[in-house]
């Protein structure tokens, strides 16, 4: 019988309560921009045609891989895998804003920034020698693999009408991204992906207007949409049992204009 694995729980969980969380600071952000400011504020440069900002994001990202027809035969090599597991690891990314607006209630952004990501893989290995004890054990190897990505998210964003010093606003567009590492570097990981990639991020968040400044919070949900997995330079205990790879990530953006 399968065991439980706290740490999964405890990430499940972990995301649950960060977007609650999140929610939570936007009725408080809201409460602030509403009551210490009750005229109406300019910050933010709405009415211009062009305007900049900066923002600092925190996200949480994994790998979702497809397992092979190999690691689903009992007769092959990988009958000992019990499962590999990602599992979602923190990292940051920082960048600026380029907002072109379009219409009052529709802007185009492009966002270039420098993402730091670390994913987390558990291989889990039956462990026969276990057997008459204590049913099959399981020995599980961490692998972490660690990239530094230049990335140009491209944004659509859709407001709604202002109220007082408040707009929702929700986003949505495609992100490529490029490794700083070489492939010939990569390769000696022993789970080796490629170096570049084109996610589909769909998001909503927050305008609030304050006197010298606009902030929007936004969380924003990220796809990855290649398969980055290189299974001829994976490690050979393993590889074999994957058939693809592809990201996903939530990210938190504090936006400032």
């Amino acid at each position: 019988m399968q065991t439980i694995d706290i740490r999964h729980q405890l990430n499940l969980y972990g995301r649950k309560i960060g977007i609650t969380l999140f929610l939570f600071f936007l009725l408080g952000i809201s409460a602030m921009a509403q009551d210490d400011y009750k005229p109406l504020n300019k910050s933010g440069q709405d009415n211009q045609f062009i305007s900049y900002g900066f923002f600092l994001a925190g996200h949480n990202s994994s790998l979702r891989l497809k397992y092979s027809d190999a690691y689903m035969d009992p007769n092959a090599d990988y009958s000992n895998i019990q499962s590999i597991m990602p599992i979602f690891s923190p990292g940051f990314s920082l960048g600026f804003l380029i907002t072109t607006r379009l219409h009052d209630q529709f802007n185009f952004l492009i966002t270039p920034k420098v993402g730091f990501y670390e994913f987390q893989t558990d291989i889990n290995y039956l462990k026969d020698d276990d057997f008459e004890e204590t049913g099959v054990g399981v020995n599980t190897e961490t692998i972490v693999t660690e990239m530094t990505m230049v990335e140009l998210p491209l944004i659509f964003k859709y407001k709604s009408h202002r109220f007082n010093n408040t707009r929702m606003f929700f986003t949505g567009g495609v992100n490529p991204q490029f490794r700083t590492k070489s492939q010939e570097e990569a390769d000696a990981d022993d789970l080796v992906l490629t170096g570049s990639d084109i996610a589909l991020e769909l998001g909503m968040g927050f305008d609030f207007y304050f006197k010298f400044f606009k902030f929007s919070p936004e969380i924003r949900f990220s796809h990855g949409m290649k398969n980055l997995y290189k299974e001829e330079t994976s490690n050979p205990e393993f590889s074999g049992a994957i058939s693809e790879i592809r990201r996903k990530s939530i990210t938190l953006y504090l936006n400032f204009q």
